[in-house]
């Protein structure tokens, strides 16, 4: 609908039903209390949802 490919979306996910989406988006984000499977399908690892990891991902992928 929007137009978007792949390269214009980052996605965040901390389980094993998010490893489509992340490995579809151009910036796939695993959260750091992730299972090591789905963490191992990621482009980075942020901390873990205790420590503010979408803030993070946010602040480093999207802030720039």
């Amino acid at each position: 609908i929007l137009g978007l490919q792949p390269q214009n979306v980052m996605a965040i996910g901390d389980n094993f039903n998010d490893v489509s989406m992340l490995t579809y988006a151009g910036v796939g984000v695993a959260m750091g209390n992730a299972p090591q499977a789905v963490k191992d399908q990621a482009d980075w690892v942020a901390p873990s949802v205790n420590l503010n990891g979408v803030a993070a991902a946010l602040a480093k992928f999207v802030l720039i």
